[in-house]
Parts: C-alpha cells; structure tokens; sequence
C-alpha cells in the first residue's frame, strides 16, 4: 500500500500540478478511507465497489461531518479510482457515478428597514464630504450595485431626469436600474453643490478629486455604521444584499429583482426568497400556541 500511495503522490504532483495544500487534503482523505475499507473487511483499494463508496459517504454523514468536507473526500476517491483505472489496476471505476453533496449556501446578513435609515441619516452636516457620502448610500441601497459597480459609474451613466442609473460592469451586460426620489435628490445635490471640479468623468471622487477606492468606499460604511449603533457585521455586499430583501419582502417580483441584481441564475436571487421563508417560519415557531 505504500508504495501505491507513493505511485499516486508523484502521479498527483506531476501530472494534476495540485497545490501541497490540496495533495495533503487527498492523502489524509485516502487515509482514512483505507481505515474504513479495513474496518469493513476489505482487503485493497481495488476490491471496493460502488457500494462500499457510497457507504463511506454515508458512515461521513452519520458522524455529522460537513457537506463540504463529504464533498472534498468524493473529488479524492474520484482522483484516486481514475489513478487506478490509469493503471489497469481496475476494470470498473466504482466513483464514477458517486455524487457530492449539495452544499447549503450561507444566507447573507442584512440590515433591517430600520438599521438601513439609520445607516443612511448619518452623514450630516454641510460641505463635500457629507454630500457625497450620503448621495453614495442612497444610490446604493436604491439600486443593490456592487461597490465596484458603484465606484465605476460615470456622470453619463446617472440620468436624474428620467430617473435611473445604467451599470455596467466587465464580462456583464449592461443592466438599467430605476432610482427612487431620495436617491435622486441627494444626487443632484452633490452634483449641483460639492462635486469637485475635475477632469475625472466618474461620478464620485475622494477629497483630491481622485477615484475612489473599494477599500476606502468601506472604511466610509463602517464608520457611519459605528455612529448609527449598529453592531452587525458590514461586508462589501450588506447593502445590496438588503436591498434584494426588502424588495422581496415588499412583493417585488423574483425575476425583476434578478434583473437589477445582474445575477445571470435566478437561483443566486432565490437565496433572498428563502432568507424571508426562513424568517416568518421563525416568527411561527415562536409566536404560534401550538407551533
């Protein structure tokens, strides 16, 4: 077995290139693979059959392990039993047809309706930088852009007549975003009475009157965060994953949601829909006398 295992390494390394990370993930995989198939009475890798695989997987779930990490051990057999059918060292792969557990996505963390007129009536005050920030938070809650997104829109992307902004981002097709009367007044404001002159086409600048950066967008966010009292963790994406929510909370229709998201599978947009079953099935559980 040790030399098998030793073939198999070298095969790993010069062949499939994997990093050391993902040859030690394997190798401890096999590991204790091989004390299964011992514990179950068989006496080599080639004598398992599909069905000795399957209940691999199965003894995993049984001992409570993550689906990601039945997951990684099923892409290990499946390298190995292809190794050995390489090899002729088996006439029939018995990991063929062995499937992966579904991973549960995580579900995002949001604002509150609260939380986000909260986060949106902190800055304050007179001159540039109150102006922008609070014209910024505005139109990203009003349309659920990327940061990225954000940080890229140019001055003719934004048409306050009309009342949209249009994005579009690499690899992307561009998508028309409708932005709602608060949106569209702190942006004309910062456009009419603090936006430095410049020669930059992009709609928001730092205080020199340069590009503003994502890292930078979100160090803005936090603080005001801070200020309003809100102790949940703020990510790139908390805004725009609050701004999904509370369409869908509020009747808007899945597949328009998807369209503003820019998600090319409805199924990324569903991963809202499912936070609010989750949630009034929560409030059931709680206030129903015989839930």
């Amino acid at each position: 077995m040790e030399a098998l295992m030793q073939q198999y390494r070298t095969y790993l390394v010069k062949d499939r290139k994997l990093s050391s990370n993902t040859l030690e993930s394997y190798q401890r995989d096999l590991q204790q693979f091989f004390a299964y198939l011992g514990e179950q009475g068989v006496p080599h890798p080639s004598d398992a059959s599909q069905t000795t695989l399957i209940g691999y997987c199965l003894s995993m779930e049984h001992k409570g392990r993550a689906p990601s990490t039945i997951a990684r051990n099923v892409a290990s057999l499946r390298c190995f039993y292809h190794y050995l059918l390489q090899q002729q060292m088996i006439r029939q792969n018995p990991a063929e047809q062995l499937e992966s557990p579904r991973s549960q996505k995580r579900l995002p963390s949001i604002l509150s309706f609260d939380e986000v007129e909260k986060l949106l009536h902190q800055p304050s005050g007179k001159g540039f930088k109150a102006y922008r920030d609070k014209a910024m938070l505005e139109l990203l809650y009003a349309t659920g852009i990327r940061v990225s997104e954000l940080i890229s829109l140019h001055l003719k992307d934004v048409d306050l007549s009309l009342g949209f902004v249009r994005c579009c981002q690499e690899r992307s097709r561009e998508r028309i975003i409708p932005l709602g009367s608060k949106a569209i007044e702190s942006v004309r404001r910062y456009l009419e009475k603090y936006r430095p002159h410049s020669d930059q086409t992009l709609l928001f600048l730092n205080v020199q009157g340069k590009p503003l950066t994502r890292q930078g967008f979100w160090k803005i966010v936090k603080s005001y965060a801070v200020k309003a009292g809100i102790d949940k963790p703020i990510t790139p994406h908390t805004l725009r994953h609050s701004f999904a929510t509370h369409l869908l909370q509020n009747g808007a229709d899945l597949q328009a949601v998807q369209e503003m998201m820019g998600h090319s599978d409805i199924s990324t947009t569903q991963v809202y829909a499912q936070m609010i079953h989750s949630r009034i099935k929560d409030v059931y559980n709680k206030a129903h006398p015989r839930a």
